[in-house]
């Protein structure tokens, strides 16, 4: 990465408040010389009501002014727009990122229902698996700091690709909690002794001390909640494999569950694109 952060942040214009755009503004504010902003409007098709009863779909010029622009002129940003109007929601914002050379990508993840979990698309999950950069998705009951960070690793895998996914989660996770002077953890779960993960080696290759190294007992998906949860947690970094195959069985089970668990934001790292 260059010294300049170059941030992908999505907005789409249906939701009430650009929470991806909100969340940068805020953990960015204060390097804004070392950030540049690509705005990228666009709607999701297949979150979003998009008949025209819906009064949300309906955006002005000066929606644009009050809600985009003036808030990143305030802090000194430099940033672009671009709208699209392609149907193919993930493809436009992989081929954009791409063409933009970005850092991350910033998602939007739409408000939870009564329910303790949710769902994601297919496009989203294709976007995770896609992108050529992190992919940073923003919950709107998380909390808008950058004080301490969570890496979930496993340090069982046995393949190449998973050991090569575990130095890039600890990679990135350094990287972001250098960038915004934050407390670096990391988590490891297992079920049983038979797969107890080698702690001398978690300690080498984070370089981080016992007391911030939290191997646990149980699902991946619950113990990395838990573990946020105790440590207040403000981004948790994690990784799926970029695997291949028909669309049912891309999402990839333990990080479909970890993502469902979680109420933190999530930095997504994607095995293909290290």
């Amino acid at each position: 990465m260059s010294d300049i952060e170059k941030l992908f942040v999505v907005v789409d214009p249906s939701d009430a408040a650009p929470v991806a755009l909100e969340r940068v503004l805020e953990v960015s504010k204060l390097r804004p010389s070392k950030t540049q902003l690509k705005v990228f409007v666009a709607i999701d098709g297949e979150s979003v009501d998009t008949r025209a009863v819906n009064d949300n779909l309906f955006r002005d010029q000066a929606w644009f002014e009050e809600v985009i622009r003036k808030p990143i002129e305030e802090i000194g940003f430099e940033y672009s727009i671009e709208v699209s109007w392609s149907h193919q929601w993930q493809e436009s914002i992989v081929q954009s990122a791409k063409h933009f050379t970005a850092d991350r990508i910033y998602l939007p993840v739409h408000a939870r229902s009564n329910t303790s979990r949710f769902t994601f698309s297919e496009s989203k999950w294709d976007l995770l698996k896609t992108a050529e950069c992190p992919v940073v998705l923003i919950q709107p009951e998380a909390p808008k700091k950058r004080s301490i960070i969570l890496a979930a690793v496993n340090f069982q895998a046995v393949k190449d690709i998973q050991k090569q996914l575990n130095t890039g989660i600890i990679s990135w996770a350094k990287v972001a909690a250098e960038t915004y002077g934050a407390d670096l953890h990391v988590v490891n779960a297992y079920l049983d002794s038979m797969n107890y993960p080698d702690r001398g080696q978690l300690a080498r290759q984070t370089g981080l001390p016992a007391e911030k190294i939290h191997v646990t007992q149980g699902y991946t998906d619950e113990s990395v909640a838990k573990i946020a949860k105790e440590i207040h947690a403000d981004l948790v970094v994690m990784g799926t494999l970029g695997q291949n195959g028909m669309t049912s069985s891309r999402r990839g089970n333990t990080a479909s569950r970890v993502v469902a668990g979680l109420t933190q934001d999530i930095m997504v790292i994607n095995s293909q694109k290290m």
